[in-house]
Parts: structure tokens; C-alpha cells; sequence
């Protein structure tokens, strides 16, 4: 006789355990504590076997029975429903966000990334852990991830919050990709986040200020090594990261030129940098102090580690510049201001100058070009440039291109000339 959901409700307890029987196999076990349970009795190759439903009333009466049709279904496709839970279960334990979170930065470690980008990686996914890490992949929406997230907004690190909704997302799609994951929820959270205010890294970009700039880099009384890293960052503009654990097997002075390996690039392309008459000379005056082998500036610690990521900070802050006016990664911004600024140079030799890539993918699949010969006496230009400003020489400094200034803006390239009556932001 089918079961009714009165009678699974009404049935009393007895001393003694009652099977409540509903057909096919399906049985409500009421026991003496009061307890119900929902069991599906089937024999698979010969034997009885028992498959636990849950308990009853949070499975209903047309949940235990519509799992016993699901059941007769794998039966019927000679599959063992008791094994189909074990491995379903089993595949939830190996698919939690934590495992799946794992895998992801290991993939990336293993494609070479760099090592400051993995250490981020594991850093950001650090904060998801507490609230999504044991939970399935598939088992994971939209306002639980928002929970993660509102955790770390709560503390007022709004950058760190948007940066760990993309690094979720990046953990889902990789789910996906490897038939794991079936959506991404973090699509639905875009604008639920406090959005941070951008700021653009301080950067000196009036020549005045940058010629002080350059007198005080020339009197800095640290270390030798620490001050031939400052010349370097103002004449070569490259990344701090790339210039503090540079090696002197990367530069070949006869030819003036820099190779940066791939793996220490950004994105991990191998970078060349022309040297300029003055590069090459501050460049032999360092070997005479580290010799010719190792890193350029070898810690203080040990020769064979480059200085730390605060050293060039700690000197700008020692020569009197606050972190608001200047730092190590703001000569970039300096030379890419002044460059476009004066008119000479194509941007996109500037930009390849950078290492910057493309943003547009048609143009960057056409663009190809390294524009390495204009490069090459771009850089000396902007080596002269230098010396003129430390000099307090602005008359050395020669008239804009014509055929450049044309499609430039007015007000922009004689912002460049007419530096003499602008005031310097450096007491």
C-alpha cells in the first residue's frame, strides 16, 4: 500500500524499529528515538543492497520518491546507485573552490609565470578560502561569492575586493574549461562592489623639477650601487622589478644593448633596451664596484641576491622626495610624458620603449614592428635631454619635429618648451 504524507507524519514510534513500506523498494524507517528515515531496498547483481534517502520531513514524501525512480533509472543502465552516491560525493570533495583554487595557481606556476605574480595569486585566493573554500564549485552563487567579497570591502580595501572578484572569476572559468564548472557568478556581481579611486603612481613631468631631480640623484651619499640604480631608472625607464634583479649576463656594452629575458618581463616577452653613450659609461663605472658577474645590484647581504623592492623607495625618500611626488616606477611616466610631450618620436616606439602591448588585438596582430633603429636614437636623445636638464641647459635642447608637432596637441608640446616659466613642485 502507497504511503501518504499524513501517515509518514501521524505514524507513533514503537520500542521496536517500523518499516513503512510506499512500493518499488521505498521505505520510511521510524525509529523507537522518534527518528525518520527515508531507505531504498533494490538488489544489484545478485545482492540486496540499501541506499540511504535522507531523513523525512526534509525529504518529503515525493523527494524520496522521485530519488527511487532516479535509482530504478541507473539499475536499469546496470549502474549500482549505492556506488553513483559514493561517487558523486567524492567528486564534490575533489571539486570544492579551495582544490580547484590550487590547481589555478599551479597551473600558472607551471607555465613560468612570474613569481611575484603567483605569490599575488595565492595572497588574493587567501581571502576567499574562509567562506567559499570547502564549498563545491557547482554549489557556489552569486551572493556567497558577494559575502567573500563584502568581507574584505568591510575593511576598506576596496582595490584588494575588486582584484579578488577577478581572481574568483578566473578560478570559475578554469573550472569550466576543464568540465568541472557549468557557470561564473561573478558576472552578476559587476557594480556591486565600491568601486576604488584610481590614482596614477607620482611621476615628476616638468623638466624643471625633473633637472632637480637629477642634481640631487648625482649627490646621493648611499650606496654606490643604489645610485647608479637611480641614473639607470631615469635614463632607461624600465620597470623597477626588471632593473633591480638584472644580471650583467643580459648587457652587451660594446653593442649597447639590454636583453631582458621573457620570464622577467611582465608579459613574459624578451625585451630589448638600446643603451646610450651615458647608459654604457654609468654601466662600466658600476662593474669596476660588483665586477662582471651575478646581479647588477647585489644585496648587502649576500652577492648572489639583488637589492629588495624598497631600496630605490628608501633613496628617493632619503633625497627628499615624499612617496606623493615620486617613486621608482614614476620614471616611467616621466619619460613617456616627455617623450610625447616634445614631439620627436613616434608613439609607438614609445610604447614599444615601454614594453607596453597593444590593447587593441587586430591592430596588436598587424603591429609587429619593434621600431628598434628610431628607438635606438630615441634613447640617446633622451640621454642628451637628461644631461641638458641636470645642467640647467634648456637652450641645448633642440625644436620639436614639425611633421610630428602637427598632430600633436598645441598646448602639450609647449608645455615641454616653454618649461623655464613653469614652477617646480620641489622646494
Amino acid at each position: 500500500m502507497a504511503l501518504s504524507d499524513l501517515r509518514c507524519r501521524q505514524t507513533r514510534p514503537t520500542t521496536r524499529l517500523q518499516k513503512l513500506s510506499d512500493g518499488g523498494g521505498l521505505q520510511l524507517w521510524i525509529h523507537p528515538t522518534g527518528a525518520r528515515w527515508w531507505r531504498l531496498a533494490y538488489r544489484f547483481k545478485g545482492k540486496q543492497k540499501l541506499l540511504a534517502l535522507g531523513a523525512f520531513p526534509t525529504i518529503s514524501l515525493a523527494d524520496a520518491r522521485q530519488a527511487r525512480d532516479e535509482a530504478r533509472r541507473l539499475l536499469a543502465k546496470s549502474i549500482d546507485p549505492l556506488q553513483a552516491k559514493k561517487d558523486k560525493q567524492q567528486e564534490r570533495l575533489e571539486n570544492t573552490f579551495r582544490i580547484l583554487a590550487e590547481e589555478y595557481a599551479s597551473r600558472i606556476e607551471q607555465e613560468g609565470r612570474a613569481t611575484k605574480t603567483i605569490s599575488k595569486t595565492k595572497w588574493l585566493l587567501g581571502f576567499a578560502y574562509p567562506i567559499l573554500g570547502d564549498h563545491p564549485i557547482d554549489e557556489i552563487d552569486s551572493p556567497l561569492v558577494l559575502k567573500a567579497l563584502r568581507k574584505v570591502e568591510a575593511r576598506g580595501r576596496y582595490e584588494t575586493a575588486c582584484r579578488l572578484r577577478s581572481m574568483i572569476s578566473r578560478v570559475f572559468r578554469y573550472a569550466i574549461a576543464t568540465g568541472r564548472g557549468r557557470s561564473d557568478p561573478t558576472t552578476a556581481l559587476q557594480g556591486a562592489l565600491i568601486r576604488p579611486k584610481v590614482t596614477p603612481r607620482p611621476a615628476i613631468t616638468e623638466p624643471k623639477a625633473l633637472g632637480a631631480l637629477l642634481r640631487a640623484i648625482d649627490a646621493f651619499d648611499g650606496q654606490p650601487g643604489t645610485r647608479v640604480a637611480l641614473e639607470l631608472m631615469a635614463l632607461l625607464f624600465p620597470r623597477p622589478g626588471e632593473l633591480r634583479a638584472a644580471q650583467w649576463t643580459e648587457f652587451d656594452l660594446d653593442k649597447g644593448l639590454w636583453m631582458i629575458p621573457g620570464p622577467r618581463m611582465k608579459m613574459r616577452r624578451p625585451h630589448r633596451v638600446p643603451l646610450a653613450r651615458q647608459a654604457v659609461a654609468v654601466l662600466q663605472r658600476l662593474r669596476q664596484i660588483t665586477g662582471e658577474n651575478g646581479p647588477l645590484f647585489p644585496s648587502i647581504r649576500t652577492a648572489e641576491r639583488p637589492i629588495s623592492d624598497g631600496t630605490l623607495n628608501a633613496a628617493l625618500r632619503r633625497l627628499g622626495y615624499t612617496k606623493d611626488q615620486m617613486t621608482p616606477h614614476g620614471f616611467r611616466a616621466t619619460a613617456s610624458t616627455l617623450l610625447n610631450e616634445c614631439g620627436k618620436w613616434h608613439p609607438d616606439a614609445i610604447e614599444r620603449q615601454l614594453a607596453h602591448v597593444e590593447n587593441n588585438d587586430v591592430r596588436r596582430a598587424y603591429a609587429r614592428g619593434e621600431h628598434w633603429d628610431e628607438r635606438v636614437k630615441m634613447m640617446q636623445w633622451w640621454a642628451n635631454q637628461l644631461d641638458a636638464l641636470k645642467n640647467a641647459s634648456p637652450t641645448a635642447l633642440p625644436p620639436p619635429d614639425p611633421r610630428i608637432v602637427l598632430q600633436m596637441d598645441a598646448r602639450a608640446v609647449f608645455g615641454w618648451w616653454n618649461f623655464s616659466s613653469t614652477s617646480s613642485n620641489i622646494a
